[in-house]
């Protein structure tokens, strides 16, 4: 086996091993060598070469976000580290393990007009769960070795970016046959948590509350949580709301929440408001929700995640620090069902805005709207599906999917930047069939994406190409400016020379006749990725939306 010369190259490298990181995301690079050198040789790492450090980190989320154990990212010194930013606080704010090692140069040729040198250390620390500056020299191996097992520990326990800052001196490509350094020991530090919940106590609240509502933002699919969730919906008095990214689907669940929420009254909203609220998963889509429980605000909240307090209504009362799945085990034991007609009630509000839903779908012309109410029912059963940020994943929050259908977005900062990356990522590793929709901005951003070696054949693409920045003749404030043509991002371009040049199968579609014949058959065959780009009136989509929300209020 051919390592590094470098001990400090070998001693990460050894490490990341012992802590079982799989997989390595390589952009190119002098400074890097050596760990480039021990990663791409070592028969226990599958190494990727992607050249957009942006690019990379969303790749290596992607593969992250599906097999929920760190990957790590290895870039040279200088700007190149500043592109995993994105990426970065993506995986902060979602609950993501990743590893960021940078190649650094030594102090004494930072800030003397040396090339490629920026002040890198500490350079994550406001969205970093750990910050490991190492230093060259044998004198500091056990200094080294402490901060290596804090770092990967720390991403492996509490789900999140880490940062290990490495520095390098020349020579850089010098290899040996020899490991230099001693076997590598994992050392996980495990927190332990003084949790002491009097179950009897919350359980009293639960059964004093006529109107209980339990909200799941986004959630890696959970079947426990799943059958937890069905067992609590047969309480009269809970009302379950879930998000397109909770995959949890029921068919008492209210699996659209604007489509409930978006046009009700005051007096229907002092109606809904609950005496107790429970949330689970990380962020919500719905700002309507948001809005309705900051301005209604229930006597209790709760939010029950074991790393993450989520105060996102503005009235937290108790951060329960256990996983819902261990939560619901002990708390379905002391609780029983409450008389009560609050479920009942929304959930035949909930299917006369179905009717109606279906009715306006049927007669809705060609648009933004009609294009996701094709895409998402001709979806095949027991796909990942990948979405955009954006007006994206606001429209697939009014549609209902399959059951098996699997849904992620990257919701954590909610960025157009690095979607597609993170879709190839994912696609790579799961052995499900990828369909990733997005937004022609978001595509065109983050084109880089398909710059790569790791486009899996069965990967779909859906590309709602509006003309830019559809989002912004939605939302209210920036039609009452003069400065639209600043905030929409209007443009004449396709898809198809990309296409072209990354080898992809390149279809488009601009009716709905045209979108219906292409869905027939875009789905099949597995010898080449395809791409469907769908264009739609920019002129109609906002106008088109707005008669959808008014005619579910009439």
């Amino acid at each position: 086996m051919i390592y590094s010369q470098k001990e400090l190259a070998q001693l990460v490298i050894e490490y990341c091993v012992t802590y079982e990181v799989e997989h390595v995301v390589i952009s190119p690079g002098s400074r890097n060598a050596p760990l480039t050198i021990g990663f791409t040789n070592h028969p226990k790492v599958k190494p990727f070469s992607i050249v957009d450090e942006r690019s990379a980190a969303f790749f290596g989320l992607g593969i992250a976000q599906q097999t929920q154990k760190p990957v790590a990212l290895v870039c040279t010194s200088g700007s190149a580290l500043l592109n995993y930013y994105p990426a970065f606080a993506e995986a902060f704010y979602s609950n993501v393990p990743l590893i960021i090692i940078s190649a650094d140069r030594p102090k004494h040729l930072i800030d003397i007009g040396d090339g490629q040198t920026i002040r890198q250390e500490n350079i994550f620390i406001n969205h970093s769960l750990f910050n490991a500056n190492l230093k060259e020299g044998l004198a500091y191996r056990n200094e080294n070795s402490q901060l290596i097992e804090k770092a990967l520990g720390t991403a492996t326990l509490k789900k999140g970016p880490v940062h290990i800052n490495v520095p390098f001196d020349e020579p850089l490509y010098e290899t040996t046959q020899e490991l230099l350094i001693e076997k590598c020991i994992r050392k996980d530090v495990v927190e332990e948590l003084d949790i002491k919940y009097d179950f009897n106590e919350i359980a009293d609240i639960w059964s004093g509350s006529k109107k209980k509502m339990i909200i799941v933002g986004s959630n890696y699919p959970d079947e426990r949580l799943q059958k937890q969730l069905t067992e609590i919906v047969k309480d009269e008095s809970v009302l379950i709301l879930t998000e397109t990214t909770s995959n949890l689907r029921h068919q008492r669940f209210i699996n659209n929440i604007d489509k409930l929420i978006f046009t009700l009254s005051n007096e229907e909203y002092k109606k809904l408001q609950p005496e107790l609220l429970i949330t689970i998963g990380g962020m919500v889509v719905s700002k309507k929700i948001k809005q309705f429980l900051r301005n209604h605000q229930p006597q209790h909240h709760w939010h029950i995640d074991h790393l993450r307090e989520l105060n996102t209504y503005h009235c937290l009362k108790e951060h329960i620090k256990m996983s819902p799945t261990k939560f619901f085990d002990e708390f379905l034991e002391l609780i029983h069902g409450v008389k009560s007609t609050y479920q009942k009630e929304w959930l035949s509000k909930f299917a006369l805005r179905n009717e109606r839903h279906d009715k306006f779908m049927k007669s809705v012309e060609f648009s933004d709207l009609k294009v996701f109410d094709l895409i998402l029912n001709s979806l095949p059963e027991r796909i990942h599906l990948q979405l955009g940020n954006s007006s994206v994943i606001r429209y697939s929050q009014l549609f209902k999917l399959k059951n098996d259908v699997s849904v992620f977005c990257n919701r954590g900062t909610s960025g157009i930047d690095g979607s597609t990356s993170t879709a190839v990522g994912a696609a790579y590793i799961i052995k499900k069939r990828t369909i990733f929709i997005t937004g022609d901005i978001s595509f065109f951003y983050d084109s880089n994406a398909l710059w790569n070696n790791y486009i899996k054949n069965d990967l779909r693409i859906i590309v709602i190409n509006n003309g830019g920045g559809g989002i912004f003749k939605i939302l209210p404030g920036p039609a009452r400016t003069n400065a639209m043509d600043y905030f929409e991002t209007k443009h004449l371009l396709t898809a198809e020379a990309l296409c072209k040049m990354n080898d992809l199968k390149y279809c488009r579609a601009s009716s709905e006749k045209e979108l219906k014949d292409m869905l027939n058959t875009f789905y099949d065959g597995n010898k080449k990725s395809k791409l469907l780009e769908v264009f739609t009136p920019s002129a109609i989509n906002d106008k088109v939306l707005k008669n959808y929300f008014k005619y579910l209020e009439d």
